[in-house]
């Protein structure tokens, strides 16, 4: 595997068509993916002092957050009608070497922020609802 840009780790939203289409999100300058599941322990007497825990079971997540400069694009007013409706929406997390990820998620936090004389700044964050899947 070689090394990739972290430029080329792009946040795109859908379009509310179908067949979805994406659009990327204008203006990220930084973009995390954190992938998190929780552990169903099955550890008994018969574990022999090891812990054991059950394949598939608990609860699985992802979460991104992003950063960036707000530039007005399509995408970034998508996300923040999402966020003052609560709405879930399809969401495509691509990287360089050409994989994807896809799923539903809800905007959980939209932060602006702005100094005199500087630029407009966003922080984004997503929770998945349902299925991530990787392409």
């Amino acid at each position: 595997m070689s090394i990739e840009k972290g430029s080329a780790f792009l946040l795109k939203v859908g379009g509310g068509d179908t067949p979805v289409t994406y659009t990327t999100i204008a203006g990220l300058r930084t973009t995390q993916l954190q992938v998190s599941g929780e552990a169903v322990n099955v550890t008994n007497k018969d574990s022999g002092g090891w812990r054991e825990l059950l394949s598939g079971a608990g609860v699985r997540s992802v979460s991104v957050s992003a950063a960036g400069i707000f530039t007005g694009s399509a995408g970034e007013v998508r996300i923040r009608n999402h966020a003052l409706a609560g709405t879930i929406d399809n969401y495509e997390l691509s990287f360089e070497s050409g994989e994807r990820m896809r799923g539903r998620f809800l905007v959980t936090r939209l932060e602006y922020a702005g100094d005199y004389n500087g630029e407009r700044q966003y922080v984004i964050a997503l929770e998945s609802s349902g299925p991530v899947v990787s392409l």
